[in-house]
């Protein structure tokens, strides 16, 4: 596998992840898609480009190369599930609206797929805990923020329409309540926006395995609504006219998160 991913160190104690940006695909994976996945549905569409402002708050940025119809990197490695009802695995077999993802016989073999676990999967873990390990080491706390996004209506995997801002904390075991309090706070004051905390989305599993306030490690999940920034019909086109006010709000929960970081150490 050649770039799995693509890291940017900075200079403050934040990592955003991005662990289904990817658009990469295995031959095999490639090959075997039914013709309604090959447009790559469930990606979380332009995750990096929303995000681009992050340099100039100074985080570091970690970001998946390839689809998660490939390997889910927000999965354990042992493919316990992590939520309640209609889900997706570790190697995904179902799309979101709960069409088998590929055609029949044609799914990637298991030696396929303990490839991808080895060459994808693990070298995105490493680096994340590499940079949590580094940010601790040299800051004393560590702050990760798992970006997600997701089509606002998807009736296999939740009711109505989805919030705006779903921010997930796993019912408060993965950062300090104050600072999930300081962020729905941020979402309040911005009305025209929806958003709730530890509803449908309470983090996946880089946020519940990572996020320890115990060992100075706070993680804040944000699954968004790809209504705020993008249109959700193919061919998925990223719109700034819509894009512009949501990342308003983006950056003053990040700049949040690290002036929250700063304050509360200060005190410790």
């Amino acid at each position: 596998m050649d770039k799995v991913l693509t890291f940017k160190q900075g200079r403050v104690p934040l990592l955003i992840s991005m662990p289904h940006a990817g658009l990469r695909l295995t031959p095999a994976v490639k090959d075997g898609l039914i013709p309604e996945a090959h447009s790559l549905p469930d990606t979380d569409w332009h995750i990096p480009r929303l995000y681009e402002f992050a340099a100039e708050l100074g985080a570091s940025t970690l970001a998946g190369e390839y689809s998660r119809f490939v390997i889910d990197l927000n999965r354990p490695e042992n493919d316990a599930p992590m939520y309640v009802g209609a889900t997706t695995g570790l190697f995904p077999d179902v799309l979101f609206d709960g069409v088998p993802l590929f055609r029949e016989g044609l799914a990637p073999s298991k030696a396929e797929r303990a490839t991808y676990l080895e060459q994808i999967w693990k070298p995105y873990h490493q680096t994340l805990q590499q940079e949590l390990a580094r940010l601790k080491a040299e800051f004393g706390y560590a702050l990760l923020f798992d970006a997600h996004s997701i089509r606002s209506h998807i009736p296999h995997l939740f009711d109505g329409k989805l919030p705006d801002f779903n921010l997930g904390t796993f019912n408060g075991a993965s950062c300090d309540p104050q600072l999930a309090c300081d962020l729905e706070t941020i979402c309040a004051q911005h009305p025209q926006y929806s958003h709730v905390l530890n509803g449908r989305f309470k983090g996946g599993h880089i946020t519940r395995h990572y996020g320890s306030p115990a060992e100075h490690i706070h993680a804040v999940q944000l699954e968004l609504a790809q209504s705020t920034y993008m249109e959700e019909v193919e061919p998925f086109n990223y719109r700034q006219d819509l894009a512009g006010p949501t990342q308003i709000v983006l950056k003053q929960l990040l700049a949040r998160i690290i002036a929250w970081g700063e304050g509360h150490y200060a005190k410790a």
